[in-house]
């Protein structure tokens, strides 16, 4: 029975903090995981899409994120002016630029 005793006592030194020690590596890996799973692609995904509406110009085949095909023909800071058809010309917030359709000559760069 004093053998049981024994084991059950705290050891030497104190000990008190050993729960907070052990469990520290696991909430640091989980914060590694994390930013490797969720910030680290979101930020490079921030960047390109900045770098896709900072490369838009004027003569430009666009697509809107609600689908809208149109050439650019006017830029400003915060705005852009799409031809749609002949005369039919709108105007969008930068933002709502999806994606930059290549020209029928140029290569998209994928394979």
């Amino acid at each position: 029975m004093v053998d049981f005793a024994y084991a059950m006592a705290t050891p030497p030194g104190g000990g008190g903090n050993g729960g907070i020690m052990s469990i520290l590596p696991l909430m640091v890996g989980m914060f590694a995981i994390m930013y490797f799973i969720v910030i680290r692609p979101q930020q490079k995904q921030k960047k390109a899409r900045e770098a896709l509406l900072a490369a838009v110009k004027k003569g430009d085949r666009v697509v809107t994120s609600s689908g809208i095909h149109g050439t650019v023909s006017g830029l400003d800071e915060h705005t852009i002016t799409l031809r749609v058809s002949d005369q039919v010309k709108l105007t969008f917030d930068r933002g709502a630029v999806a994606r930059i359709v290549p020209a029928a000559g140029e290569k998209d760069g994928t394979a």
